[in-house]
């Protein structure tokens, strides 16, 4: 899952964790890398799912291989390495390798051709084959603007036994010749009107699938060949029950429990939207193949234990969270199991409510929350006769789709122009310290995300100086506010906000003078806000700590806001929280604040701070030297943000909510200090109103508010008996009313006040009074009429309830239909529903005849 990354669902590339540095919105300590990227494609623009186990390559989960250049090397010694890699190290017959280059890309196809020593028929020119300029398999791009360039892959050769052609060929989409590795060189940054200029400083991206090269390496040809997956489709085998090795069943299951582990593991959670959403797809698409293998029971999170002994030397972090990862896939597996009869529950709601079609949301609703497939609620729609608006469902899923590709587009975010980036060096934060300094100079200029020279009194702008006292927005805790000023010059700093990673933009309005680059100011923070905001900064801290205390270490920071007013603290759990376990959280963040313990800060090395046992908070980015905060007896933390000098300065620690964010996230919003003492002043005056109400003491008032809802409940049953007699003497009434028809007796009417529900009670009980007979009864409420139409005794043996229903409900404006001797439907009320309930024995008769 991509950190500090709301643009995409899922690392879906190698590249995705150094996006702002190509953006120039980022600068690194290095200027190359090598590394191995888990990556998921899932969801979203790039989603594999469909063709996992029916292809030989395809995969949810995989490992890319990667090595990159920022503005270091290029061309030469990418393509060079990559050979002497393939070739030399790893040991590849060059005679197996052939690769491709963009059309127009001379350099690639020469250094191929005249370093490496290619020849020309294994060296392949790929053209603009998407349809438009630089749309080619050939040239990369970020997004449609902003980095880009040619690239050269590299396939290899499975031989002339596996269908297939070489890149470029009408048979290209064979097994035989297999992309391994893409060489990136973004060598321009592309305009809005199309056009392509150089970038001062090309890098390199490179990516390789460490699945496909072990099929190389280990002489298979399928992925699912190699020993990794071997072992985990032995025991997908094993768990099923299955003999048929081969079987297709086996790969998907084997795949989606990487995909599935690895997602848990990163901090997600199934859920019915974002991120867990797709990790509860995965899982079910895995469960539903067990199911075609015979499984009825759970087994998907047995497989666990496999993949941790299989992958947990490289990822450590997998056998540390396997607990957790089995449990969550166990509880999706029965939940899983649930879902049939709560999905029929579902649907008898909608089809009660429905007019004869299924609403195409709802049959949506159904496949996209309760897994059923748009086939299984047609059939059941099917035997009740109704039908199934598809073209909604479709519309449905359209929609979702259009999100999902939203959610893949890149966006930069608050970042500054390359060229301003190379030129500045990062802000130096004095706010630690002190909330005033002077001799701050002014180091750039931003309006409306441009460098500008100055800026007038009344324009809003960005400020950035080469130090600072304000503290900017990250991790959760809201940026600063304040002033900055020197003689005739007055800029109000509104919020402080983080660019590119490392400089302090102090966002707000010139209320006075001119400012220009070069001047320097004195900057003033406000003094009461950031003492409020660290208040509830060091109380989240304490928060942490205590709900892993108090619930189990599985709780893990999903989110936070730190403010002046309030703090909000997400967080990972199973299920809503007890008042028991409220009241024991609460009470020991205050316990902490009474003993008063020092806030101490430590400045250590990355690894040197995790050994030491401290957590990294979600959403903020970490240097090579990171701040340890400890602060009472148990939190430990690494954190950048400002705090409390002492526990005892928060004062006050009140829970005001709980609630539910998605499955398995849960949220906690709470006051410190004075806003903590306001709300249970505020809680005091309302309660004292309720006893003025109750006329009650404190000691009485819950026998009090327990007598008067024992008087309601009471009330509400003795209600409910007297609707349910006026029913049923009106529909004792009513039968007397019926008519012979070829001898059946036939009642058509319309009632006020008679809801679904109370029709279809109300024509049960007619056909037992009448015996042989045809009912249809409508309910009118607002201009709308619903019908219920029965048959019973002999005449259902002539006639049928479903199409006298689409009868009387084409009449109306409507629709409607259902099972021989019980139908539903509806339509507008109206002169038109009184003819066409008159017009019923007549139909009746026609019918008979």
């Amino acid at each position: 899952m991509p950190g500090n990354d709301p643009t995409l669902l899922f690392t879906n590339s190698g590249m995705v964790q150094f996006k702002d540095v190509f953006l120039g919105a980022e600068k690194r300590s290095y200027v190359r890398a090598a590394d191995v990227q888990r990556c998921l494609r899932a969801g979203g623009k790039h989603n594999d799912l469909d063709s996992v186990g029916y292809t030989a390559r395809h995969h949810t989960f995989f490992e890319m291989l990667g090595n990159w250049s920022f503005g270091d090397y290029f061309k030469k010694e990418a393509i060079a390495w990559a050979w002497e890699l393939l070739t030399e190290v790893w040991k590849l017959p060059a005679e197996r390798l052939l690769v491709t280059v963009y059309h127009d890309d001379d350099e690639a196809y020469d250094l191929w051709h005249d370093t490496i020593g290619l020849p020309p028929e294994r060296i392949i020119r790929i053209g603009d084959n998407k349809g438009a300029p630089y749309a080619s398999d050939n040239f990369w791009q970020m997004a449609d603007t902003g980095p880009c360039g040619p690239c050269t892959e590299i396939f290899y050769d499975h031989g002339a036994d596996i269908p297939g052609g070489p890149p470029g060929s009408p048979e290209e989409d064979g097994d035989r010749f297999i992309e391994i590795w893409n060489l990136v060189f973004m060598q321009f940054d592309r305009q809005p009107d199309g056009s392509l200029q150089p970038l001062p400083a090309p890098c390199v991206d490179t990516g390789m699938g460490l699945e496909r090269l072990a099929a190389v390496l280990q002489h298979a040809h399928s992925n699912y060949e190699i020993d990794l997956f071997q072992a985990l489709i032995a025991k997908a085998a094993e768990l099923t029950g299955t003999t048929d090795l081969e079987h297709k069943s086996l790969r998907v299951i084997a795949d989606h429990i990487r995909a599935c582990s690895f997602l848990i593991v990163d901090g997600v959670l199934p859920s019915n939207e974002g991120r867990g959403y797709v990790l509860r797809r995965i899982i079910r698409r895995a469960l539903r193949h067990g199911w075609m293998l015979g499984v009825r029971e759970p087994f998907f999170h047995r497989l666990v234990a496999t993949l941790d002994a299989l992958m947990g030397e490289a990822y450590p972090e997998l056998g540390q969270q396997r607990a957790l990862v089995e449990r969550a896939l166990k509880a999706e597996e029965e939940r899983f199991a649930e879902t049939l009869d709560s999905g029929m529950r579902i649907f008898d709601e909608v089809a009660a409510r429905s007019d004869g079609v299924i609403p195409g949301e709802d049959a949506f609703r159904l496949y996209d929350t309760y897994g059923f497939p748009l086939d299984l609620t047609a059939d059941i729609a099917r035997e009740r006769g109704l039908e199934v608006d598809t073209a909604g469902f479709d519309a449905a899923m359209a929609r979702q789709r259009e999100t999902a590709r939203a959610a893949g587009k890149f966006s930069a975010g608050p970042v500054l122009p390359a060229d301003l980036v190379a030129k500045l060096q990062p802000t130096e934060f004095l706010g630690y310290e002190d909330l005033q300094a002077g001799g701050l100079e002014v180091v750039a200029l931003l309006q409306d995300g441009r460098p500008v020279d100055e800026l007038v009194a009344g324009q809003e702008g960005v400020v950035l100086l080469d130090k600072t006292p304000f503290y900017a927005e990250s991790g959760g805790q809201v940026g600063d506010s304040g002033e900055l000023a020197e003689q005739d010059v007055r800029f109000k700093v509104e919020d402080t906000q983080k660019y590119a990673g490392q400089f302090h933009g102090h966002v707000g309005r010139l209320q006075a003078g001119t400012l220009r680059k070069g001047d320097h100011l004195m900057g003033a923070v406000d003094a009461v806000r950031r003492a409020s905001t660290i208040r509830n900064h060091s109380a989240t801290h304490l928060l942490h700590a205590a709900l892993r205390e108090v619930l189990g270490t599985h709780v893990a920071q999903k989110g936070s806001l730190v403010a002046p007013a309030r703090l909000r603290f997400d967080f990972s759990h199973f299920q809503p929280l007890t008042a028991e376990e409220l009241e024991r959280i609460e009470g020991r963040v205050n316990e902490q604040i009474r003993a008063n313990h020092a806030a101490e800060v430590q400045l250590m090395d990355m690894q040197e701070a995790l050994d030491s046992g401290a957590m990294a908070l979600f959403g903020e980015k970490y240097g090579e030297r990171v701040r340890v905060m400890r602060m009472g007896e148990s939190s430990i933390e690494l954190c950048g943000g400002t705090h409390v000098e002492r526990t005892g300065d928060i004062g006050l620690f009140k829970i005001v909510s709980e609630s539910g964010v998605s499955a398995g996230v849960r949220r906690i919003e709470a006051l410190t200090g004075q806003g903590a003492l306001d709300h249970v002043a505020r809680r005091e005056h309302e309660f004292g109103e309720l006893l003025q109400l109750l006329g009650a003491t404190p000691a009485e008032a819950g026998e009090k508010v327990r007598l008067l809802l024992q008087r309601q409940k009471m009330l509400e049953r003795e209600l409910e008996g007297l609707k349910a007699r006026a029913a049923s003497g009106a529909t004792a009434d009513l039968g007397s009313e019926a008519v012979d028809v070829g001898g059946f007796k036939v009642l058509a009417k319309r009632l006020e006040g008679f809801d679904a529900k109370a029709l279809r009670e109300a024509v049960d009980r007619l056909k037992q009074q009448l015996g042989d007979a045809v009912v249809v009864l409508a309910g009118v409420s607002d201009g709308k009429a619903s019908l219920v139409a029965g048959v019973s005794g002999h005449a259902a043996s002539h006639l049928k309830a479903g199409e006298l229903m689409s009868h009387v409900a084409g009449q109306i404006g409507g629709k409607g239909g259902g099972r021989a001797d019980m139908a539903q439907g509806g339509g507008d009320d109206g002169p038109a529903l009184v003819a066409a309930l008159a017009a019923v024995p007549e139909w009746v008769r026609t019918s008979l005849q």
